[in-house]
């Protein structure tokens, strides 16, 4: 049993999974390998309460002010598009929001909610954490580059020890997901799958930074990564992932 480990479970909830063409219309794209993700998601929850370690969840919702404290773009932009946003009741609106069965919180679990893609902001998560004795954060759920990495981030401000299962978070695309990863193993995030960062005698230091960050002359050639146009003119980040060591 890992008594300072808590699980935290970021936002797998129903609008992702849901088949109303919403992340269509705001132009984003299907989350990459969401079945398979999902699916470790699961087997986590599952060794996580087998071995009594507490889990929490993040329920991302609209504040109660509205757009009042919305952030100014992301209101321009869904403005944007809002008459090709399909019309949806209260209800369905709501189960957007709500937990993917599969992934239901048991009895024991918590759930709160929260407004901005950290974890930590306008939350009572910190002193929940504290109540629990908790020093190590273990992060999954969705998405890499977004709420899992705000999460992380604002969780190394707190002086947690973090880490984010490889195998159990995902995003618009693996560049992204790829990307946010290294990002956050340089800043002393441990990275690696969720089965060896659960175990009670995994140590948490495999690696501070990426493979061979900075050192690899491959690092430097720009061939590896380029930029390219869309039609609508957007910048699509293309990123040829070497092999880590």
């Amino acid at each position: 049993m890992v008594t300072n480990l808590v699980v935290l479970m970021i936002d797998v909830q129903n609008g992702y999974i849901a088949d109303d063409r919403v992340r269509d219309v705001l132009g984003w794209p299907p989350i990459w390998r969401l079945d398979e993700v999902l699916a470790e998601c699961a087997d986590l929850l599952t060794a996580a309460r087998a071995s009594n370690i507490p889990v929490v969840y993040s329920r991302a919702v609209t504040s109660a002010a509205g757009i009042l404290a919305a952030n100014p773009r992301a209101v321009r932009h869904q403005r944007s598009r809002i008459s090709q946003i399909p019309t949806q009741s209260a209800v369905q609106r709501e189960w957007r929001t709500q937990i993917i069965d599969t992934l239901a919180p048991a009895a024991d679990d918590l759930v709160l909610e929260k407004t901005r893609p950290s974890f930590f902001t306008y939350t009572e998560l910190d002193p929940v954490l504290k109540s629990l004795g908790a020093q190590r954060l273990l992060i999954a759920g969705l998405q890499t580059n977004v709420c899992v990495e705000a999460t992380a981030r604002a969780a190394l401000d707190h002086n947690y020890e973090v880490a984010v299962a490889e195998d159990a978070v995902s995003t618009d695309g693996p560049a992204l997901h790829y990307g946010s990863l290294d990002s956050m193993r340089v800043l002393y995030v441990e990275v690696a799958p969720w089965r060896e960062l659960i175990a009670a005698d995994d140590p948490w230091d495999r690696a501070f930074t990426t493979p061979n960050y900075g050192r690899d002359p491959g690092y430097w050639d720009e061939t590896t990564i380029s930029a390219a146009r869309d039609e609508d003119g957007n910048t699509q980040h293309r990123r040829q992932r070497s092999e880590r060591g």
